[in-house]
Formats: structure tokens, C-alpha cells, sequence
């Protein structure tokens, strides 16, 4: 495990470079957070993924049922203004860690229905598919019908049909989405000027890696599963960081955000490199990162592909493998393993 410790400490570094693509989304965006900001004029009546919500007043008991929404809501300064969270993959970013430890956590994974009309919400916010199902804690339909409005992530809906736990998309998503949602959370809570300033911080760190790619170089990233895993498709947040990269996805061909496939399937398109999720909720068989690599470099079908006999294996956190604030991240730690690689230009 050495390799793997040395890899891990490389990875850290953020004196990396990635792809120019990101830089004209990004640009275009901060000219566009450069307009004056104003106050919200409730009530606000915004469509959300199809759904029309509106608030009579900045919320004041949010609830999170999702990492990726928890980690904005409290980057947009909002902890004083949450009652809950829920659904962890990984520890919350250090820099947010103080804030978060105010905000109850309802449940480590998905919590039922009463347990979150128990928190008394006047919003309930998610970043994932399956969350407003009937299965899981309950439709938007239900919420409206309680007087609570709800707030889908828009990586969840933009570009993509959404069939229970499975998002099929039409479209690539792209840093725009997520300024989308930081803007519009920010006009929710009438915090319009914190929202402006986080889309910049998240464009300047962009702006601030020098260009490089890595032209002919394959991947595959692999989120959880040991007997049939999930891997990416062409169009979800890893998508995102292989076109920022130059990086050729071998499942880009796969419109679902994270199609089943089979390790016969993975090994015959035997890719440069693997991207691993590390997952600290260790829920299912191959969520942490020590059982993906054993079961990797002792599987016959899989210790021959070229990735696992280079070991260029780059580690990403689940919560960077979702849409969300850590996908600045997820870019800059990727680009680092093509670099130690020697795989990127």
C-alpha cells in the first residue's frame, strides 16, 4: 500500500493544472455574477425541475437531504437557517466542518418521511434522483400537499430523465449548472451577494490552474459495487471532468449517470486509468477505496487491464464524484494523477 499512500499525498497537492474548456464557462459566468445584486421580492415563485415552487419568505428551518446540497447551503452561510441534514458519503469539507457540526444530522443515509416533518421544515432541499420518491422519503407532490416547498438540485433534472433511482441524460453537464444552482438557492434565501461571491471564488480557483491535457488517454470511474459495479456514463459529473481533461471516457456511449456494467465489459475497454471512489459511508461491498484495489489487482478478469498493471489509480471522495462545489476539486486532483502519471501534457 505504499504506492497507494504515496499516490494519496500527491493527489492533495493543488499546484495542478486541467483542460482550457472550463475557463469560457467560467468567465462567462463571473461577468454574469457581476451584475447588481438585489434583494429577493417574495413571494418568489421559481420552476425547479418541472415543478413550480414558491416561497412566501426566506426559508428559516431548511433541511438537506443530500451531501452535495448540505456542502452549498452551508458554503452560502446558511447553518443558522438548517435543521437537518442527511444522506453522507464522506466527512463534510474541513473549511465548512464548524458550521455543520450546529446543524442536527437526521440520518446518515435517507431518513423517513416523519423523521423529517419531525424537523418541522419550511424547505427540503436534494441533490439526488431518488430522494422525492415515494420509495424513499416522499414525492414533491406530498410536500407541496404538507405546505412545504422542496428544491431539486438542477444537475439532478437539467439535460435528464429522471426514473426513480436512475437519471438518464440528453445533455453534458457543465460548471453553468452548478452556478445555476448556487444563484438560485441564494435568491431563495435572499443571500444574493454570498451566492455571487462563492460563484466567484469557484471560477477564480478554475481560472487559476494553467491549461493542460492529456490527449488519447482513456478512463473509467468506477463509484461503488464489487459484484457488478457502477461506472460512469458519458454525461453526469465525471463526464464533466474527462472533457475538461481531454480524457476519452470507455463508457461515454452509456447515457445513464451510473450504468451497471460488467467487469468482462470494463476489462475489454481496458482503460489508461481508473478513477476510484473512496466512500467513507461504507454501505455496500467496494464503497471504500482498499477494497476496490484488492479486488482489482486479485480479480483474473480485471489484473490484466493496463490501468491496475500501472497502478494509475486516481482516488476521488464520493461527494467528488457528484455534482456539487467539490467538482473544482475532483478536476484539480484528477489533473494532478495524469501529471505523476506522466500521461498529461
Amino acid at each position: 500500500m505504499r504506492v497507494l499512500t504515496a499516490l494519496l499525498s500527491l493527489l492533495s497537492l493543488s499546484a495542478v493544472a486541467v483542460a482550457c474548456g472550463h475557463r469560457e464557462s467560467a468567465a462567462g459566468q463571473t461577468s454574469g455574477a457581476a451584475s447588481a445584486v438585489h434583494s429577493t421580492a417574495y413571494p418568489l415563485t421559481i420552476e425547479n425541475c418541472g415543478v413550480k415552487v414558491t416561497f412566501d419568505g426566506p426559508p428559516r428551518r431548511a433541511v438537506s437531504l443530500y451531501q452535495a446540497s448540505t456542502e452549498i447551503l452551508l458554503s452560502l452561510g446558511l447553518a443558522d437557517r438548517m435543521v437537518g441534514t442527511s444522506t453522507w458519503f464522506d466527512p463534510v469539507l474541513p473549511e465548512l466542518a464548524a458550521d455543520n457540526a450546529t446543524v442536527p444530522r437526521l440520518a446518515d443515509n435517507d431518513p423517513g418521511l416523519e423523521t423529517v416533518l419531525a424537523a418541522e421544515p419550511d424547505l427540503v432541499a436534494s441533490a439526488s434522483a431518488h430522494t422525492f420518491t415515494a420509495a424513499v422519503v416522499a414525492d414533491r407532490s406530498r410536500f407541496a400537499q404538507l405546505g412545504i416547498p422542496t428544491y431539486q438540485s438542477p444537475s439532478v433534472c437539467a439535460g435528464a430523465k429522471v426514473d426513480g433511482e436512475s437519471v438518464t441524460r440528453t445533455e453534458r453537464l457543465s460548471f453553468d449548472t452548478l452556478y445555476r444552482e448556487i444563484r438560485e438557492l441564494a435568491q431563495i434565501f435572499d443571500v444574493q451577494q454570498r451566492g455571487q461571491d462563492l460563484i466567484e471564488r469557484l471560477t477564480r480557483r478554475l481560472d487559476d490552474i494553467p491549461s493542460t491535457t492529456a490527449p488519447d488517454v482513456s478512463v473509467a470511474f468506477w463509484f461503488s459495487g464489487l459484484r457488478t459495479p457502477y461506472l460512469a456514463g458519458c454525461c453526469s459529473a465525471p463526464g464533466l471532468y474527462a472533457t475538461e481533461l481531454g480524457l476519452g471516457n470507455v463508457f461515454a456511449d452509456a447515457r445513464e449517470d451510473w450504468p451497471e456494467v460488467s467487469w468482462e465489459a470494463l476489462a475489454d475497454r481496458n482503460p489508461d486509468v481508473l478513477v476510484l471512489g473512496d466512500l467513507s459511508r461504507g454501505r455496500v461491498d467496494g464503497d471504500a477505496l482498499e477494497s476496490k484495489v484488492a479486488f482489482l489487482e486479485s480479480n483474473p478478469v480485471t489484473a490484466n487491464m493496463a490501468a491496475v498493471r500501472n497502478k494509475h489509480y486516481v482516488v476521488l471522495t464520493g461527494s467528488e464524484l457528484d455534482a456539487g462545489i467539490r467538482e473544482v476539486d475532483a478536476v484539480v486532483k484528477m489533473a494532478a494523477g495524469l501529471k505523476a502519471f506522466g500521461l498529461a501534457q
